[in-house]
């Protein structure tokens, strides 16, 4: 039996979305106790910095959509779709994807962040909408890395295959976010 708070929010998804943001600090603390024991991790300000905007980014885009709906699913829709987008970005940010983090073909990997935002918003963040915006983005994240391939600027499979998978895993949580409000 789930407990109710005054608002009428369940207890359950308010404690859930408060451990959201509490794993966020933890994993954004992480790197600082890490450099007490180890010279392999050197973090400076603006690498804590710019970890932490993008943790704040994507818990909060999470925040929003869990205050939205309660349809667990597109929450977990929702969710999938901004861990992929914070993968991304943290990959391209500290190693690169296509060849090291300095070579300039990695920004077109904000090419398909972009599609995603920008499809998100014409779909009104509708799940099925947002299905068609997700799959979008998988085909741009292809895209990418058959252009970095026919160019010559490195090979890009094993991160894109993984990558697309987490978009169309998304994709398929929206579908049935859709349905499911569909039949309600």
């Amino acid at each position: 039996m789930t407990t109710t708070i005054g608002s009428g929010k369940s207890w359950r998804g308010r404690h859930g979305r408060i451990a959201v943001w509490v794993a966020a600090a933890c994993l954004w603390l992480s790197p600082l106790i890490a450099m007490q024991f180890t010279d392999e991790v050197n973090w400076g300000p603006a690498d804590f910095a710019i970890f932490g905007l993008m943790l704040f980014g994507a818990c909060g885009a999470y925040e929003l959509a869990a205050r939205m709906t309660g349809n667990r699913v597109y929450r977990a829709a929702v969710a999938l779709a901004l861990l992929t987008a914070f993968l991304l970005i943290w990959v391209t940010l500290a190693v690169g994807i296509i060849g090291d983090e300095g070579n300039p073909a990695n920004l077109m990997f904000g090419g398909v962040l972009c599609i995603g935002i920008v499809s998100a918003f014409i779909a009104r963040f509708r799940a099925s909408g947002m299905a068609l915006a997700l799959l979008a983005t998988a085909l741009a994240q292809t895209l990418v890395a058959v252009i970095a391939f026919v160019a010559g600027w490195g090979n890009a499979s094993a991160l894109t295959v993984i990558f697309v998978v987490l978009w169309l895993a998304s994709a398929w949580l929206f579908h049935r976010a859709a349905r499911r409000a569909a039949t309600a």
